[in-house]
């Protein structure tokens, strides 16, 4: 097209036709998202709520700019309309109608007040117009979806999380888990203080509890910031596990006692053993260091007692932690009890070792016929003397028999003269280790 004007080429009537098509397209979809934001439930609440923190300024700027919306879509509408009219003078637009139609769809045809940024007035385009419209909806509604989707997730979960704080606050202080008495019920309370004053923030300020996607363009991008809630959530289960021990206390705290009495009773019985086995063994045994015994510790039978006296007067939330800390010193009592006895009859045992050694090797020279061999006999008879006398020299012991375990095993080696079955073939060249 030949004609121009100060917007550029003067557009012919088809183009005309297609613009006001598109803009009228346009001002549908803008009406429609304007009316879905005024209807949204978020902007209805955050209309309504006394806010505080980031979401306060924010809506304001947020409710400004809803309102400047709407004056700028009014405008956006008006210069349509007025476009329209002039289109609908005539049938065949002439040329002067196609300059102003073109002055009207390209040109910077649509004045506003200014928006509070020193200008008395702001000139637009329609294109330009509704880029700026889609500027301030995007971020409006970014506001809106963000403030909404907090509403919408914390203080439900927060409310549930309270209802069953409730409960197990009902049921602490039926075990006695109360604050000042058990660090479970402290906690209690700093759960239920956190979340009173979470459910308060999250309603005054929700966007103090919103984590913008990062990227994300697109309005409502991010999630809840869920991080206290999370965090009062795994205290309180901490706390439910805590009352469910008391209550497994409450439940089989006799049998504990009576198990822990009759720990400590073997534990006491094997001290006992074990000193009189310690004077046996200073009888008995000679040049032999043996341990002293101690005695049983009465802290533990007085903790017993105090565990007794807790479970009468039901204090579960004292005797929990004092019957887990009974049982494991109990079992180290006996254990060190069963050291101690052991410590103090290993001579004894080395003893019997020896003894049984010297009777076993005795049975073997007899099954081949040597029993009476004279030095066998000699070598044996002091052996036994040694160790079936008191006190015993275990180290002396332990000497003469392994002259008698050599002796024999020497004799038994030696080949047999015929017509002596009883005696070695020659018995001048000794008869081994210690003859």
């Amino acid at each position: 097209m030949g004609v121009t004007g100060p917007t550029g080429p003067v557009m012919d009537r088809d183009e005309v036709d297609r613009a006001l098509a598109r803009l009228g397209a346009e001002h549908e979809a803008i009406e429609t998202s304007l009316l879905a934001l005024q209807d949204h439930a978020g902007r209805r609440l955050l209309e309504g709520a006394e806010l505080t923190g980031v979401t306060a300024e924010r809506w304001k700027d947020t409710d400004a700019s809803i309102t400047l919306l709407w004056s700028y879509f009014d405008a956006y509408a008006a210069a349509l309309r007025t476009a329209r009219d002039v289109r609908a003078r005539r049938r065949w637009s002439s040329r002067e109608d196609l300059v102003e139609l073109t002055e009207l769809l390209r040109g910077e045809s649509v004045t506003l007040a200014g928006a509070g940024d020193g200008r008395l007035s702001e000139h637009f385009s329609l294109a330009a117009l509704v880029d700026r419209m889609n500027e301030l909806y995007a971020s409006s509604l970014d506001m809106v979806v963000a403030a909404d989707a907090v509403w919408s997730a914390l203080p439900a979960r927060i409310d549930l999380l309270s209802a069953e704080l409730q409960r197990t606050r009902r049921l602490a202080h039926s075990v006695g888990v109360r604050p000042g008495e058990h660090p479970a019920g402290d906690d209690l309370e700093g759960i239920t203080h956190t979340l009173t004053r979470l459910r308060e923030q999250v309603i005054s300020d929700p966007l103090a509890y919103w984590v913008p996607a990062e990227g994300s363009s697109a309005p409502g991008g991010g999630r809840p910031d869920t991080t206290v809630y999370d965090r009062e959530a795994r205290a309180l289960e901490d706390v439910r596990r805590e009352i469910d021990a008391v209550l497994t206390v409450r439940q089989d705290a006799e049998q504990r006692i009576v198990r822990l009495r009759d720990v400590l009773s073997r534990a006491d019985r094997t001290l006992a053993e074990a000193r009189t086995a310690r004077g046996e063994v200073l009888a008995k045994i000679a040049a032999t260091e043996v341990p002293v015994v101690s005695g049983p510790p009465t802290v533990l039978q007085e903790q017993l007692a105090a565990a007794a006296e807790y479970r009468r007067h039901a204090q579960w939330h004292r005797l929990s932690p004092l019957l887990e800390s009974l049982e494991q010193k109990a079992e180290d009592e006996l254990i060190r009890a069963r050291e101690s006895l052991t410590a103090v009859t290993a001579p004894l045992a080395v003893r019997a070792e020896l003894r049984g050694r010297l009777d076993a090797y005795k049975a073997k020279v007899a099954r081949h016929g040597l029993a009476e061999d004279p030095e066998l006999v000699e070598k044996y008879e002091k052996a036994r003397r040694m160790l079936w006398s008191a006190p015993c020299d275990l180290r002396v012991a332990e000497e003469t028999v392994l002259r008698y375990q050599w002796a024999a095993v020497e004799l038994l080696a030696a080949p047999q003269v015929p017509g002596q079955p009883n005696g070695p073939a020659d018995r001048t060249q000794g008869t081994g280790p210690g003859a």
